[in-house]
């Protein structure tokens, strides 16, 4: 794999909040879930998802650094002739146990897939029975169960999706498809756990997990405060003087608004019960529409000719002075 800080296009000093952005970022526009299954796409994503692995973990972001692994995460300059190992049953390279017993990973020569997890003492077990390390037996030695690995995943839903929950389907790594659930009331941010979704453990290990990190992409005119809503109304000057009846949208569909008359700019309305739905122990949410006086965009000779005419008995600024 590439260097993960251009794959990610970060500089070395990159903060981790911006390394963080920079992978949401590129996840968001490479995700397959967003490509309709783009097998260039996928590919790209995976290399992203590799890049993040490497660079969002401190601990193996500073072995990066000091040069200490490679881009894959392998240890650099090992040497597996030292240790007895040379071309494996599959034609590729092969790794084995360094003095701190920690694990490798090895490449296949049928395909150069890059296959994690990789422990010497599996292929001793294999061969003798048992262990390594005196844990040879003659009753046979046990594999250790490994968790499979777990995905990070960026997803995006609509501002109606996140208010009001529905189900997505989204693409895994591994090419799997999922359909997740998504809760009514998701905040942007929030992460979305799918246990036991993840890759497939080892050895009798538990599956990894698929962690969404949801984002919830603007809605045209609402903006969330907690479990309310608020938006701007434009009315027109006739309505905010005499008053009147304006359509207002809502998450469950328009109803109608009573305009008091003689209403000013601002001022503020509430529509009960109209913002995010109940969930959980919260109760429903509330709509606050604030009215925005606003005047044709074209100019309107009578509106003009009545505003010459208008004697103006009161001072909007007397509050400024």
């Amino acid at each position: 794999m590439r260097d993960p800080y251009d794959v990610l296009g970060v500089k070395k000093s990159a903060s981790e909040a911006d390394i963080k952005k920079a992978f949401r970022s590129l996840a968001k526009k490479y995700h397959p879930d967003t490509k309709g299954g783009d097998a260039g796409a996928q590919k790209k994503f995976q290399e992203i998802s590799g890049a993040y692995d490497i660079l969002g973990d401190k601990e193996k972001r500073a072995k990066f650094d000091r040069g200490e692994i490679d881009a894959n995460g392998n240890p650099r300059g090992f040497d597996p002739g030292a240790h007895g190992f040379r071309g494996g049953p599959y034609g590729g390279q092969q790794a084995g146990a360094g003095p701190g017993g920690f694990q490798y990973t090895w490449t296949s020569g049928d395909d150069g897939e890059t296959v994690e997890g990789f422990r010497p003492e599996d292929i001793f077990a294999d061969l003798f029975g048992g262990g390594v390390g005196g844990r040879r037996g003659g009753g046979g030695g046990r594999r250790q169960a490994r968790q499979g690995e777990s995905y990070e995943i960026a997803l995006t839903v609509s501002f109606e999706e996140a208010a009001k929950g529905g189900t997505r389907r989204v693409y895994l790594p591994d090419g799997r498809e999922v359909d997740v659930r998504i809760p009514v009331g998701l905040r942007d941010g929030q992460q979305i756990r799918l246990k036991g979704q993840g890759g497939e453990g080892k050895n009798n290990g538990p599956n990894g997990d698929v962690l969404l990190n949801v984002s919830v992409a603007p809605h045209p005119y609402y903006t969330r405060d907690g479990n309310d809503l608020r938006m701007e109304l434009p009315v027109t000057l006739q309505e905010a003087v005499l008053g009147g009846k304006a359509t207002v949208p809502t998450l469950t569909g328009s109803v109608a608004l009573t305009i008091p008359a003689n209403s000013n700019s601002g001022a503020t309305l509430r529509l009960k019960g109209k913002g995010i739905p109940a969930h959980g122990n919260a109760a429903a949410g509330d709509l606050y529409v604030k009215l925005v006086v606003t005047l044709p965009e074209k100019p309107d000779a009578e509106l003009r000719k009545f505003a010459e005419g208008w004697k103006v008995a009161y001072d909007p600024r007397a509050k400024l002075r």
